[in-house]
């Protein structure tokens, strides 16, 4: 399960990796910040090419892919390590793991493709850790996939260089990026890394023609001010477009952030009412009990398009990709 990385040359006696923005360089013998790309006498090897912790067919809702292919169910594909330190990470057991100590499973890009179609799933989503460094399994699976008229998706932290998005960007279908702040002290403080380089990365996957939408987790006390809400969702209108699906989730305390106090429902109703205010045509709340927040409503004529209960999704007011009440085009892929 091991295979030689991509992007990287060699630099000061060792190597430097150009997968993420960290940009390691990484000694002989040693990893990098994701823990899972090593200097081997002077060649990157990825320790998880094929290796998943977790194989599991999923609703697309549960990514949270709202717009795209509603209903479908999506074989679920996630590794170990991860590129951020995320205080708050409900996933750490994974994302922290290290390769040599967790056991995992062998799935080969054809293997894959031959699992998903056979718990009758309509694509492959790369999730549960970031995606992007297992890059060299997500290329090859991924190309697989659309070969075989599978739709493929990221559920990523966004922390990815352009150069390998736009190659990964042909056999990519979507993805969902959690931006977690506009705030670089945030991200630096929380999450080991920059702000900057997340937010250029949801423009490249825009302007490469993935599916985009957007998470952020709101946080009390560090990223739920009104400011911060704000200016995410004036970013959001600007610079990406206010037809970009955006869903925020409530936050638990989980990992190292267990003095933090859970998310209320009235807060999360802040961010929903200060995105509709900003611009945002469709926003989401996610971690929070059944209502109409989860439900895509006509942006023209409020007209009930998607009906959502938990993980499921019904159309029931779309003709094709259009209202079938007042005609308005609706960004869903389908």
């Amino acid at each position: 399960m091991e295979r030689e990385a991509r992007f990287w040359e060699p630099q000061n006696g060792g190597v430097q990796c150009h997968l993420c923005p960290h940009e390691c360089v990484i000694a002989d013998g040693k990893r990098g910040i994701c823990g899972v790309r090593e200097n081997r006498n002077g060649r990157l090897i990825s320790l998880i090419y094929a290796a998943c912790s977790s194989v599991t067919p999923d609703p697309i809702e549960k990514k949270p892919l709202y717009h795209f292919h509603p209903g479908s169910s999506a074989l679920s594909l996630g590794t170990v390590g991860c590129n951020l330190r995320c205080l708050h990470c409900q996933n750490f057991t994974i994302s922290q793991a290290d390769p040599d100590e967790h056991r995992m499973r062998e799935l080969p890009p054809k293997r894959a493709v031959e699992t998903a179609r056979r718990q009758d799933c309509q694509g492959i989503a790369y999730t549960y850790n970031e995606p992007s460094i297992w890059w060299e399994y997500t290329y090859e699976s991924a190309k697989a996939a659309k070969e075989a008229g599978l739709y493929t998706a990221y559920v990523t932290n966004g922390y990815t260089t352009s150069r390998a998005i736009r190659e990964i960007a042909p056999y990519l279908d979507a993805a969902n990026v959690d931006v977690k702040s506009m705030s670089d002290s945030f991200y630096r403080e929380i999450c080991g890394a920059r702000m900057q380089p997340v937010l250029d990365a949801c423009k490249t996957y825009r302007d490469e023609g993935v599916h985009l939408e957007l998470t952020y987790l709101v946080i009390p006390g560090h990223n739920d001010g009104t400011d911060d809400l704000e200016a995410f969702s004036s970013w959001v209108r600007d610079e990406l477009g206010e037809e970009t699906p955006v869903h925020f989730s409530a936050f638990y305390p989980t990992h190292r952030m267990t003095d933090v106090p859970r998310t209320t429902k009235e807060q999360l109703l802040d961010a929903y009412d200060i995105a509709q205010e900003t611009g945002i045509r469709y926003v989401y709340l996610g971690n929070v009990p059944h209502g109409d927040y989860e439900n895509t409503y006509c942006p023209q004529c409020n007209e009930l398009l998607i009906e959502r209960h938990g993980f499921t999704a019904q159309i029931v007011g779309l003709d094709g990709t259009a209202c079938k009440n007042c005609g308005e085009e609706i960004p869903v892929v389908r």
